[in-house]
């Protein structure tokens, strides 16, 4: 029996009192209940279940410093979902405590003793809220990304789409330059359904995998009798395309020879079909695509420089997923609700493992390796959680997103590269990151490096041994 996705919103309960928790959970079995004894918990349980509402006491107890947990932990349940609703639950005489709360992003407060009912109210009215006020974000999303079929949050990649918001009214010839799986093609259609032709057919060739001797063919078509085989005139991929879209991807794949006759069309809007002397005008879109080095190329003589000029007219280059900031979690959340969907599997979410895999996995394949993934994960997960296991990712180790470790690591590596581009010059290497000297020993014995220094300044060894 196939596996239904679980439809239940879901309602975080944070309190340390395992009475009332087992009240409360057994109360709003409508949901899908997840609980927490204290800030820790709750955190983590906000990572892995995205929940839409939480309940929490604030009157959590204290952590080892003395730190009062139940206001620390609406921060930081905030600082990870900004939208979720949190309902405070607070003593007879905490009221001034409960208006604090609110004051810090708490939806709502709830004095004890709890009345199940009362608080079912204050629930249902949270979901409410947090639906309509989800509904309204992703409307203003959809008119804010027009983009049809890209999902970011990467803003390189945001200001790509306003670029191509502005091309795709345009007849302009635009080529998209990436590596493979950056999702070209992706963007190529997004482009043809911002654009006038959007109701004409949008037709795709890829370059590399037509056989050489029958590229042109099925480009430009062919006549009747023109070859052995050629039963009946055959319309080729640019007639086709007439007043659409003629997307050429690895166009840096295109036999030399062939790559003359592409100019002249682009020039002359201007077609012969294979053993056809007719000149037949065609009005099509001409979007371009390649994961190779073109410019490369024409230094090398395996790529016209003509050709080069003609559909360069606008280049895009598309960051690898490895580059783009935040998009790594983001589209292996899509995928796995699109399978998990598709596939009928009960599959909510990923383990805090698979979550740092993914985060420090390069991605090599980019967008199709990780749809790929996840697809085969989705499927073999033998719970609602995706494992690290079950995407084949090797172990992350911790994912560090401390401030002042990132800083650290930034610091240190800018004095690496500082002194491997001075040749341990300190003087040189201080003037290049912008500082003094003195500031630049402090940094190096701040980080326990060993470093030996270039003549003639005499810096001796920099460890203190």
């Amino acid at each position: 029996m196939s596996k239904t996705t679980a439809t239940k919103p879901i309602l975080l309960i944070v309190e340390d009192d395992a009475g009332l928790q087992s009240q409360l959970r057994w109360h709003f079995d409508q949901y899908e209940t997840v609980v927490a004894d204290n800030r820790q918990d709750a955190i983590a349980a906000m990572r892995l279940h995205e929940a839409s509402v939480v309940i929490q006491d604030l009157g959590l107890p204290p952590d080892e410093d003395g730190v009062d947990e139940g206001f620390k932990c609406i921060q930081d349940i905030l600082r990870l979902s900004p939208n979720t609703k949190i309902i405070v639950m607070t003593g007879k005489t905490d009221r001034d405590n409960a208006l604090r709360a609110v004051a810090m992003g708490a939806y709502d407060f709830y004095q004890k003793p709890v009345d199940p009912n009362t608080l079912d109210l204050i629930v249902q009215r949270a979901f409410h809220i947090f639906e309509l006020e989800d509904y309204n974000r992703r409307l203003h999303l959809s008119q804010q990304e027009p983009l049809e079929g890209l999902i970011t949050n990467d803003p390189q990649l945001l200001k790509i789409c306003r670029q191509l918001e502005k091309i795709s009214p345009t007849t302009v010839t635009c080529t998209l330059l990436g590596e493979s799986g950056t999702g070209k093609e992706v963007l190529a259609r997004a482009i043809h359904q911002l654009s006038p032709r959007k109701s004409k057919r949008f037709v795709a060739i890829n370059c590399a995998a037509v056989p050489e001797n029958l590229i042109e063919s099925e480009l430009f078509g062919y006549e009747k009798g023109a070859f052995t085989g050629a039963n009946k005139t055959t319309l080729g991929k640019v007639e086709t395309a007439n007043e659409g879209t003629l997307f050429l991807d690895e166009i840096g794949d295109m036999p030399l020879n062939l790559q003359a006759k592409l100019l002249r069309f682009l020039q002359e809007r201007v077609i012969e079909r294979v053993g056809g002397r007719s000149e037949i005008p065609v009005d099509v879109r001409v979007i371009c695509a390649t994961n190779k080095d073109l410019e490369a190329m024409v230094r090398e003589g395996s790529f016209r420089e003509d050709l080069f000029y003609r559909i360069c007219e606008m280049t895009v280059n598309i960051p690898p997923l490895r580059n783009r900031m935040g998009d790594k979690v983001l589209l292996a959340r899509h995928f796995k609700l699109k399978f998990a969907k598709e596939h009928g599997q009960n599959v909510t979410g990923f383990t805090p493992d698979a979550i740092a895999a993914i985060e420090n996995y390069n991605w090599p394949g980019n967008i199709r390796e990780m749809e790929n993934k996840v697809k085969r994960a989705v499927i073999m997960a033998d719970g609602k959680y995706v494992t690290r296991e079950d995407l084949g990712l090797a172990e992350a180790g911790e994912l560090s997103l401390n401030l002042r470790h990132v800083r650290q690591e930034a610091e240190r590596g800018a004095i690496l590269r500082a002194l491997s581009m001075t040749d341990n010059n300190i003087s040189a290497a201080a003037k290049l990151l912008g500082i003094t000297r003195p500031t630049f020993y402090d940094l190096i014995k701040k980080y326990d490096m060993n470093i030996i220094a270039t003549p003639p300044f005499g810096d001796a060894d920099l460890s203190g041994e």
